[in-house]
């Protein structure tokens, strides 16, 4: 061991440190309070380790005959010496023994306090020890935190300005570093206590912004999700309410129009998703003594077995509108009625309903959400009540997603991340959230981009959408078919498959179609007309009571009229007879294809040439009408995505496709994986990216001759 005044010239070190640098400390506050310097190595003079309270002193050695790059370290009785490859090793030894030093000070000074002013000025020294630290580590700012967030948790019966106080004095360090999980924890119970506090708004504003801006994962640490939400309802509680949070919303978007922060909206999104589940726990927590939605399905649920729980009320619909009132008079089977002192789960099956039922629920999967939740028109809704607290706190938030449904820029991944619809079916049910919540869907009913409009639609087969549940019979509408009329119309004019879509409606929600369009509105008569055109509905009685239906309204008559002479134009334009190939002029448009096909018939038209002429994806109406056409040339034209889209569903016997020099891109190529007697197919310089490029190969078994080049697949 090496005492005092006893200097070995001989310079191996008592401790070998090869790496003596802040990152080498572990991350943790056991190991922030470690008491030895340890040996890495078992050789050398010292024969135990030297505790960090016992170092007296840490100097850099400066006499004439030192070697280079030495620290001395002053112990009870003695000195260690170290030394260092470097000067940059040798330093960074120095602030980190340092640093140690002290933080193990402040450990054991503020883990007994007694006085609590020695203590807020202990703190303040502690943080300005962090800040002043050359080293630069998580851990430099993260120790005192972690020290500071233990001295909290194990003195809880501080006063009011005594919990301020500290806040002010560690709100340096949280400028550029996350609260740790006990300290959030203490910044929640400060909000809801104190929610009007000058705190909040100077000290945890920029705090909960970095949380916005930098957080990647409230999973990991979902305090820091629970203090977020806590500042927003502590700002609502100002005077000025949801103008103090809208503000607060516009700071964290920014003033330009485009967002420069990408995590933003995604842990906004989150926030409000989690507090308006918290506003349901309840609800949700009653699921356990309740009927599940399959014992609810099947209608066989005891209630001797159950606890009281909650008040709930689902019913089944009717398949659909039109035949939901047709039969609400007949005779229903005796409904299962779950009753207990707060419980009433109340289930109606019609005759024409329960095979409908049974034949979508074939397994033991829970039913559609649709099913559970749809409320008959004939009975009252469902009726949940809230506290007033959880009343408030969803107020607050439901209005914090209308706000971020109104920038432009946030809109698409708004729409993506609520199209699976995240929320509780309870919530749901709840028609003052559905009515609230309605606002945001419209914003994106009447957003022109396909990206937001889009997700309306469901996310997969078989699951149901924000389309389902805003349509007539849906548990959320309440606008007899407003909100579903305007997301229709939208979802016709760039839907990825408009066939497909009409088949759908056709299914699932002819009636609702047909009773708005009696009632005039123009885009369920055009809706109609389609299914006509395209031939969809297979039923002549069911084509006759459409036909009637379009011609009871004045608009109705007019549209199916003009149906009529189109039909009639297309069986004299598919009449057999002649050329079989055609190339029109240079710059010709849409409407010289319309007035040259409408001139004769073109029964027999195999080759189209459409090169460098000016026409778009509108005139893929006309072309569709050409029975006989196998190539189609559309070089260097501004025919477009919308275009791809309508010849893929009606020109599946086309076998040559020119498409080079056009506008399109994977949207629509993609949609080119129907037409499988396609055998030649030029992409040259289009936005057609590798992965759709294969993907096509995949799908389209015929194809010999592709031309990929000066595109991203070359």
């Amino acid at each position: 061991m090496v005492r005092a005044g006893a200097v070995a010239r001989s310079w191996l070190p008592p401790v070998y440190l090869d790496e003596v640098h802040v990152g080498d400390w572990p991350h943790d506050l056991e190991a922030y309070t470690c008491h030895c310097l340890p040996r890495i190595r078992p050789t050398g003079y010292m024969e135990n380790s030297v505790s960090y309270s016992a170092i007296e002193d840490v100097q850099l050695l400066s006499w004439e005959n030192a070697p280079k790059y030495c620290l001395q370290l002053t112990v009870p009785g003695g000195t260690v010496l170290l030394q260092a490859a470097n000067s940059y090793l040798r330093d960074q030894w120095f602030h980190s023994l340092q640093w140690k030093k002290k933080i193990y000070k402040y450990k054991k000074v503020l883990s007994n306090p007694s006085r609590w002013e020695v203590v807020l000025k202990e703190i303040r020294t502690l943080v300005d020890m962090a800040l002043t630290s050359p080293l630069q580590d998580d851990s430099i700012n993260q120790a005192p935190l972690e020290i500071v967030s233990k001295l909290l948790s194990e003195n809880t019966n501080l006063t009011t300005q005594e919990h301020e106080n500290i806040i002010v004095a560690i709100a340096p360090l949280l400028e550029n570093n996350h609260p740790p999980p006990d300290l959030c924890e203490f910044f929640c119970k400060h909000c809801r206590e104190r929610p009007r506090s000058m705190v909040v708004i100077e000290v945890f504003t920029p705090v909960v912004q970095r949380i916005l801006k930098h957080n990647m994962d409230f999973g990991k640490c979902p305090r820091l999700r629970l203090f977020t939400q806590e500042y927003i309802l502590a700002l609502n509680e100002l005077n000025a309410g949801m103008e103090v949070v809208k503000k607060f919303i516009q700071s964290m978007h920014g003033p330009t129009g485009h967002c420069p922060h990408p995590r933003v909206l995604p842990n906004l999104v989150a926030v409000c998703l989690a507090a308006i589940y918290s506003c349901y726990e309840e609800f949700i927590n009653s699921r356990d003594n309740s009927p599940s939605l399959k014992e609810i399905r099947n209608g066989c649920q005891q209630p001797c077995d159950r606890k009281p729980t909650l008040p709930l009320r689902l019913l089944h619909p009717s398949p659909d509108l039109v035949s939901q009132e047709a039969t609400l008079s007949e005779a229903r089977l005796k409904s299962v009625v779950v009753a207990s002192s707060e419980i009433h789960v109340e289930v109606e099956h019609t005759s024409t309903a329960k095979p409908a039922l049974t034949a979508s629920a074939g397994n033991d999967s829970e039913p559609n959400l649709i099913d559970c939740l749809m409320v008959s028109p004939a009975c009252s809704t469902m009726s949940i009540e809230l506290g007033p607290q959880a009343d408030r706190t969803l107020g607050c938030y439901v209005e914090i997603l209308k706000l971020l449904s109104d920038y432009d820029d946030w809109r698409p991944s708004l729409a993506s991340l609520l199209q699976p619809i995240p929320f509780p079916k309870e919530a749901l049910a709840h028609e003052k959230f559905t009515k609230e919540l309605k606002y945001v869907i419209q914003r994106f009913a009447e957003d022109p981009r396909q990206e937001v409009h889009s997700c309306l639609l469901s996310v997969r087969a078989g699951k149901d959408g924000w389309f389902q549940l805003y349509s007539p019979g849906g548990v959320a509408c309440d606008d007899d078919g407003e909100l579903f009329a305007s997301m229709v119309h939208i979802l016709m004019g760039s839907c990825y498959k408009t066939k497909k879509f009409l088949l759908s409606l056709a299914e699932n929600k002819l009636g609702p179609c047909m009773l708005l369009a009696l009632r005039g509105n123009q885009t369920m008569v055009e809706i109609l007309c389609l299914m006509l055109e395209y031939n969809i509905i297979d039923n002549n009685d069911t084509q006759l009571q459409i036909i009637s239906t379009l011609e009871s309204t004045g608009v109705g008559k007019r549209m199916y009229e003009q149906l009529c002479d189109r039909q009639r134009e297309l069986k004299e334009l598919q009449r057999k007879g002649g050329p079989t190939r055609l190339t029109l002029p240079s710059k010709s448009t849409d409407a010289d294809l319309a007035r040259l096909l409408s001139s004769g018939s073109f029964g027999n038209l195999e080759n189209l040439s459409l090169a460098f002429t000016n026409v778009t994806s509108a005139c893929a109406e006309h072309l569709i009408k050409l029975p006989s056409l196998k190539q189609l040339n559309l070089w260097s034209t501004q025919f477009g995505d919308a275009g791809l889209r309508l010849l893929s569903e009606h020109l599946t016997m086309l076998q040559v496709l020119n498409l080079c020099e056009t506008p399109v891109t994977d949207a629509g190529l993609l949609a080119l994986s129907s037409m499988k007697s396609l055998c030649s197919l030029n992409m040259n310089s289009t936005k057609l990216s590798a992965d759709t490029y294969e993907d096509l190969k995949a799908k389209l078994p015929n194809l010999k001759e592709v031309d990929v080049r000066y595109t991203e697949a070359w």
